[in-house]
């Protein structure tokens, strides 16, 4: 873990209310070991109403480029003040926080199994970075991402560059009409792992459907976080194990870990 003050590259607008924010470290390269899933806290300058740093997920880390993407929804005003920042600022990232998605452990491993990232709205941020480090592993992931209408699917060309892409909006304006859990992919296809993340009723349905199917599930639980590193206890989540800190112990969790289905 690092406090950094990362420089600002860009700052991409995306759909109505949404930004890319691309940092890089311009004094050496970022730690090697970030994990798909892990988050950062960001400290909010410039508002008068933000006073404690923002948990963001990380999106995609570019180490060709040292760059470290962020995706922010833009809805409220700490994140609107981060959605305001200009190539050449800085921006004071703790990092990286939480733990990840578990990736195969070897290139055999990813290369026999299916793996289909599920995503809503914002919540596919992560999925971007699991993604690409799956197809390094020798994995085709299938991402089924979902929105309630078109202008809330997001970063659709970079997600193919790593896999299909099948998309569904409430509204029908984009891909099939309703809820992913409604998409035809889970009644036509075999998966041997499902990963998800995005609102939490998207993730219980999607949870629901692996239980059943007895697919091997992760989910990357959204609980309010206020400081990332389990002291002040407002993240906590029941589990098998008792309430854990989903910003220390999460928050990625494989979903027999959690009194969902109970």
């Amino acid at each position: 873990m690092e406090v950094l003050d990362l420089l600002v590259k860009s700052v991409e607008k995306i759909g109505s209310r949404f930004v890319l924010l691309k940092l890089t470290d311009d004094c050496k390269a970022l730690d090697a070991h970030i994990l798909p899933g892990q988050f950062v806290e960001v400290r909010v300058d410039g508002s008068s109403t933000t006073f404690l740093r923002r948990p963001i997920s990380i999106c995609f880390v570019d180490y060709f480029a040292n760059e470290l993407w962020l995706l922010v929804a833009v809805v409220g005003d700490g994140t609107r003040r981060l959605s305001k920042l200009n190539p050449g600022e800085r921006l004071n990232c703790i990092l990286p926080l939480g733990n990840g998605f578990a990736l195969p452990g070897t290139q055999s491993d990813a290369f026999g199994s299916r793996y289909l990232l599920v995503g809503g709205g914002v919540g596919v941020a992560p999925l971007l970075y699991m993604g690409s480090q799956l197809k390094v592993q020798g994995s085709e992931p299938v991402f089924l991402l979902g929105a309630r209408t078109a202008d809330g699917l997001l970063l659709l060309d970079e997600f193919r560059k790593y896999g299909r892409v099948e998309v569904t909006t409430e509204d029908g304006s984009m891909g099939a009409k309703g809820f992913v859990t409604n998409h035809s992919l889970l009644k036509e296809e075999h998966f041997d792992h499902i990963l998800t993340c995005g609102p939490t009723p998207m993730m219980k349905a999607v949870a629901r459907y692996a239980c059943g199917q007895g697919i091997d599930c992760q989910v990357s639980l959204e609980n309010m976080m206020a400081c990332g590193l389990g002291a002040c206890l407002c993240c906590v989540e029941k589990t098998v194990r008792g309430n854990l800190c989903v910003c220390k112990d999460g928050p990625v969790f494989n979903v027999k870990e959690l009194l969902w289905q109970n």
